[in-house]
C-alpha cells in the first residue's frame, strides 16, 4: 500500500465541512472481499494509485472526508500487524511529513480481528488526524483508513465508526 500517494490523497482532499446525518447506502461489488454501507451523498474517487479497494469523499469538493477501505493478498505469507504499522509509519516519515500517535487499541470489524490507531499527520499545508485499522484476514490484509481536518475529526470519526460496522466479509 503506498504511502506517499496516500498522504498526498488525503492532503488535497481533507481540508473542508462534513455532511451530517445520512442514509447508509449498502455496497458490494465482485472484485471486494467485502461489503460496507457508505453515507448517501458520498462519492467514490480513484486515486489510481494501483491499491486495490474503494476510496470515498465525504463531498466532491474541498472540505472533504477521506475513507479508504483497502485490502492486499496475504499471498500465503503471515503478518505481522505491529509491521506492518512500523511500515505505515516508516513510509509517512520518508515522505517528509510528521505523524503524532495519539491512540492504539485492538478493534475488530465484520468478525476480522486487528489494530486500530489514530494519528495527527502534520504536512507543509496544515494538520490532518488519521484514524487507520488494519486487519488480518484469512487471506487478505485490510487497511480501511480516515483522513480529516482536526475540526472536523469527531464528526467524520463517527461516520467512519458507522462504515467500519457496516463491513462484512
Amino acid at each position: 500500500m503506498k504511502v506517499s500517494r496516500m498522504l498526498l490523497a488525503s492532503a488535497l482532499v481533507s481540508l473542508l465541512p462534513l455532511a451530517g446525518a445520512q442514509t447508509l447506502i449498502k455496497f458490494s461489488d465482485p472484485k471486494l472481499p467485502f461489503s460496507f454501507s457508505y453515507p448517501q451523498g458520498w462519492v467514490g474517487i480513484d486515486f489510481k494509485d494501483d491499491t486495490n479497494g474503494v476510496s470515498l469523499l465525504s463531498a466532491k469538493t474541498k472540505p472533504a472526508s477521506l475513507v479508504r477501505l483497502l485490502f492486499a493478498s496475504k499471498a500465503g505469507r503471515a503478518v505481522n500487524l505491529a509491521t506492518e504499522y512500523q511500515n505505515f509509519e516508516s513510509g509517512v516519515k520518508t515522505s517528509g511529513a510528521t505523524l503524532k500517535l495519539l491512540s492504539s487499541k485492538a478493534a475488530s470489524y465484520g468478525g476480522v480481528t486487528g489494530q486500530e490507531r489514530e494519528y495527527t499527520l502534520t504536512i507543509k499545508e496544515g494538520q490532518l488526524r488519521l484514524r487507520v485499522w488494519y486487519g488480518n484476514g484469512a487471506k487478505n490484509i485490510y487497511s480501511f483508513q480516515l483522513t480529516d481536518t482536526p475540526a472536523r475529526y469527531a464528526a467524520a470519526s463517527a461516520t467512519f465508526s458507522k462504515i467500519l460496522n457496516s463491513v462484512r466479509f
